[in-house]
Order: structure tokens, then sequence, then C-alpha cells
């Protein structure tokens, strides 16, 4: 029976990776289906749509053997994968000759909160805060790591946040830069919002040769004239005609720039920002901190609105390749879930050069176009009609 070519594509895209060195031909083809599955409209996360959307040959079982017990290695795979992202991403920098920038964020995938009577509940379950809800809510929260030009955005390096083993996002967020490995002969500039500033932080971004630029909260201690004052209350001296006007994309902005000391930080700009349209209130204030005093003031505000990226990146990777729609409990399972999402919009990413959605519609349309074929092959080969019905899951 002729192999499915959408199948070949993305088993030529694992070689590339190097993979076949590292994981079994049954892995590899396991992988292969997963992927398939995750890029095809109407995945739902479930490994029974996994099995039904991949033409999976096997029985359903071995899916769920392959994400709980399979003694593959799924950091493995995500090692392979961030060689291959840093030396794509590399390169495009250097093509464009711009910065490369790394995001820091989290995001929670929510699930349903278990009955106590519920036998088996998902495992690393906790109740965290949702800054889009408002309110706590029940799941996984995940702290990501990704890299980016002002052209490409890949997906890098993911941890789960556990509050019980004590371990801040901070911390995880260290442990990730950690493994980036990125000669100081190229700009690099890590992109935070506030909850991430912290002074262990940016030093250790400094230390890496990276520099931070992010959304510091208004009461960060700033100390103009050697006077310690929160931003938001020096904020109040500022008058229109101490501030200029930058413009950024579409949208205008006041800004006053600070150069000097702050709470954690011996030297450094912050840049008080306020909408051109709005009153200069504590309210619609914006404080951006700079690391890298050589920039202008559009620079920062440019670099910082990269940050979009990993917002988009996360409700693209929910809305689209199912990031929060797992139905495995083992942990382990879970984060090999997670694992084989990265590599399905990786994957996506590098065959579309473009962003995620650009990649599903092409991948989409290349499986449409390898399942005509497929048939159309099948017939002139003469193969029964009920044997191309089971292989593509219509018997």
């Amino acid at each position: 029976m002729n192999r499915l070519a959408h199948h070949q594509g993305i088993h030529k895209f694992f070689m590339a990776l190097g993979l076949a060195l590292y994981f079994s031909k049954p892995v590899i083809k396991h992988l292969v289906h997963i992927v398939d599955a995750l890029t095809t409209k109407g995945f739902s996360g479930t490994l029974t749509d996994v099995h039904h959307w991949s033409f999976h040959p096997n029985h359903r079982t071995t899916l769920s053997h392959f994400f709980t017990k399979s003694p593959w290695d799924e950091e493995t795979l995500l090692r392979k994968l961030q060689q291959w992202i840093l030396h794509r991403i590399k390169r495009i920098a250097k093509r464009e000759n711009q910065p490369l920038f790394v995001s820091i964020d989290d995001t929670i995938c929510q699930k349903t909160k278990p009955s106590s009577r519920a036998a088996h509940a998902i495992q690393g379950c906790d109740w965290h805060f949702s800054h889009k809800d408002h309110q706590s809510v029940w799941g996984h929260s995940l702290v990501w790591l990704m890299v980016h030009t002002m052209t490409q955005a890949f997906p890098f390096a993911f941890r789960l946040y556990d509050k019980a083993a004590g371990t801040s996002k901070v911390d995880l967020a260290m442990e990730m830069l950690s493994s980036l490995k990125v000669k100081p002969d190229h700009p690099v500039y890590v992109l935070m919002d506030s909850w991430y500033p912290s002074k262990e932080l940016i030093e250790a971004c400094l230390k890496k040769g990276f520099h931070v630029i992010a959304m510091l909260k208004t009461n960060r201690i700033l100390y103009p004239k050697g006077i310690a004052v929160q931003a938001k209350q020096f904020a109040r001296y500022l008058e229109p005609r101490d501030t200029r006007l930058v413009t950024v994309g579409n949208e205008r902005y006041r800004v006053y720039r600070y150069e000097g000391a702050l709470n954690g930080l011996d030297d450094a700009v912050v840049l008080l920002t306020w909408k051109a349209a709005q009153p200069m209130t504590p309210e619609h204030l914006h404080c951006i901190l700079s690391t890298d005093r050589e920039l202008s003031d559009e620079d920062i505000l440019r670099y910082y609105a990269q940050r979009w990226t990993i917002e988009c990146f996360f409700r693209q990777a929910k809305d689209q390749l199912k990031l929060d729609g797992y139905r495995v409990r083992h942990v382990r399972a879970v984060k090999r879930y997670w694992v084989t999402v990265l590599l399905a919009c990786v994957y996506s990413i590098a065959e579309s050069q473009q962003g995620i959605s650009a990649g599903l519609e092409l991948l989409r349309s290349r499986k449409g176009h390898s399942l005509v074929e497929f048939i159309y092959n099948a017939a002139k080969q003469d193969i029964p009609i009920d044997v191309v019905k089971k292989q593509l899951h219509v018997a």
C-alpha cells in the first residue's frame, strides 16, 4: 500500500532534525501520526482524534501507551528541536541585521476541577490566578520562552509551574534561559511583562550578555536626583512639555526618559509613557525598562512591542493546536503532549516560513491533496476499495 505523501513531508522534517539517531522507527512513526493529527482542522486534543485524523494503523491504546509508558526521551526531542530553532533563528537575524528577541511569559491550560470522588484526576493541576479571567482557575500553569526576530518566531522551551515544589516562575525562566546558547556577538533582548523583571532574573540575563526590556509596575522605586520615589509619584510632577512625542506603528506616545538607578539596578533607562490621546494620569501610565542605555526611545518601544508575539502564540496554540485540549492524566504524558504540540508548531512554521496560521493552512491544504492522490493511485493499482477505506478509517 502507498504511503501518504503528507506523512513523508513530516518524516523528512524529522530526518532534518536528526531524530533517526535517537529514536526507533516505531517512535518516529508515532510522532509522524501525532503531528499530522495536531495540524488537522477539527482536532480536539483527544487520543481518539489523534488515532482517527492521522489514519494510525495500530489500535488506539498504543497511543495511550506511547504517551504514558513508552521509553522514548521527550527531553532529547526538545533538545534537537531547540538546536534546529537556534540555528534557523540566528541565520534569519543575521540576514535581516536584526537583534534576537527572547520573550518570557506564562499561560494556564484550564481543566475542569474533578470531584472528590474522581478516581483518576489529571496530575499536576492546581489553582492559578488568571489575569484574563480575573480569578483563580483550575489547571496547569506553564512558563514559556520564545525566540524570535521581527519577522519569524518559534516557541523554544516550557516549564510546568508546580506550587508544591517551591520553585518560582522566575526560577523556571532562569532555568530555561540557561539552555539558550547564543554567542554574545549577537544582540539579544529578553522581553517580559511586569511580573518577571526581578533583580535575580535581570542579573541572570546580563550575565549571559543579554539585555532586558520589560514593563515595570508603576510602584517601582526610581532615584531622580538621588531621591527615592515611586514611578507613579514621580510622574505626577511631569507636564506634557517635559515629554516628547514618539510614534510606534500607528500609535503615538508621550514619553519621559529617566536614566539612572532603580531598585535592583544601578544604571538603566525607564520610559514613563502615556498614549498621546490619553491624559497624563497615573492610571494611564506605563513604565518600560531597558538595560541597554544606547537604545532610542523609539527602539525601546518598538522592541517591547515584539513581546505581543508570545501572546499570539498562546492564543493560536490553544485555538488551533489544542495546547490545552489534552485528556491524558499522567504528568509525564501531559509534558510529552506539550512537546508534541511544540513540535507540530515548529513544523508548521518551518514549512510555511511564516506564522502558525499560515503554516497550518499550508499543511491542511497539502493533506487534502495527499489524500486525493492516495485514492487515485490506489485506484490505478486496482487496490480494493475496502482496503483503502480501512486505511483511511472510513471502513
